[in-house]
């Protein structure tokens, strides 16, 4: 069984260079110590955070940058870029009509990034 995920959950960016935190806004309507995920918490820069620096050359930041010194990877700030949603989520347990978000679940980075969570917020709550 997978663990139930939440606000204040950390995740981090297969690309990123530092953790960052996932934010929860109330909207789902339902709390453990802080809001509980479902798989549409995707949006960038309001739940998904900086990861630091952003090693992708996929990024055209980063591959511009790089450009610019002949070659080297230049690392260049992270902006998270999540045009989808959390696959796969737990389809059996529904949070504000949507599947909740467990600690399985992956979420995709145009720059290919695969972000993942790494500690969930809590550790009581579990879904299938």
């Amino acid at each position: 069984m997978g663990i139930c995920v939440c606000g204040g959950a950390m995740l981090q960016c297969s690309f990123g260079t530092a953790p960052s935190n996932f934010t929860v806004t109330p909207q789902n309507k339902v709390l453990t110590s802080m809001p509980v995920a479902n798989i549409m918490d995707y949006k960038p820069m309001v739940n998904i955070l900086p990861f630091g620096m952003c090693n992708s050359l996929a990024n055209p930041q980063v591959a511009s940058a790089t450009a610019a010194a002949l070659g080297v990877l230049t690392p260049m700030p992270c902006i998270p870029n999540t045009p989808s949603p959390w696959v796969p989520g737990s389809p059996t347990v529904l949070i504000a009509n949507m599947p909740a978000l467990n600690n399985s679940s992956k979420l995709m980075c145009t720059w290919a990034g695969i972000i993942q969570i790494t500690n969930p917020g809590q550790t009581t709550i579990q879904v299938p």
